[in-house]
């Protein structure tokens, strides 16, 4: 039940998926709401440091992501050979831009040399500091890809519901429950 099989995604891979996919959408809204916060408003600073946190945890998490989804099998895809290349393809670009993101805002946040706190509970430390305006072209490279995951999450969605509502398949319901990794593969 908890790992993935042949016929269905286990429960370590769907809580992973779904608090990350409900992390990375409010680290977004959290981003694009603090940009325009003024320098008096109480949030100013504490938005920041919020979203700082949680970016590196679901980078920890994304990278645990990666190791268990090489590890376990993964369920079969459906659809046919084209249907198949693209969710693979497109599942290889929502992972790199995801890793995009997070190295580019670490590299935001540690432009000065300071390490960056998670919560107080420990700091990763500013390990590339001092290139030529790197908060500004990381920045850049930050806010460029963070709207790029959004589209690819907005497609990854669409065919979600595409493969479920249209196709009558059991792609989405397989990412809900873990039930169906104890089905035998079709």
């Amino acid at each position: 039940m908890w790992r993935n099989t042949r016929s269905g995604w286990g429960l370590v891979s769907i809580v992973i998926h779904w608090l990350s996919a409900l992390a990375i959408i409010g680290l977004f809204a959290l981003g694009w709401w603090m940009t325009g916060l003024g320098y008096y408003d109480d949030w100013y600073h504490r938005a920041p440091w919020v979203h700082k946190s949680v970016g590196m945890l679901v980078l920890g998490v994304s990278i645990a992501r990666v190791l268990w989804r090489l590890l376990p099998a993964t369920p079969n895809a459906h659809g046919q050979r084209l249907e198949r290349l693209a969710a693979h393809v497109g599942h290889g670009l929502i992972y790199a831009v995801m890793f995009v993101i997070f190295i580019s805002g670490y590299l935001i946040s540690t432009a000065e040399g300071q390490s960056v706190s998670i919560f107080g509970w420990f700091s990763v430390p500013a390990l590339v500091t001092g290139l030529p305006n790197q908060a500004s072209i990381a920045g850049d490279i930050h806010w460029y890809a963070a709207w790029t995951l959004m589209v690819l999450v907005l497609g990854h969605t669409l065919a979600a519901f595409k493969h479920h509502l249209v196709d009558r398949q059991d792609t989405l319901a397989r990412m809900l429950s873990p039930r169906f990794a104890q089905r035998p593969p079709k």
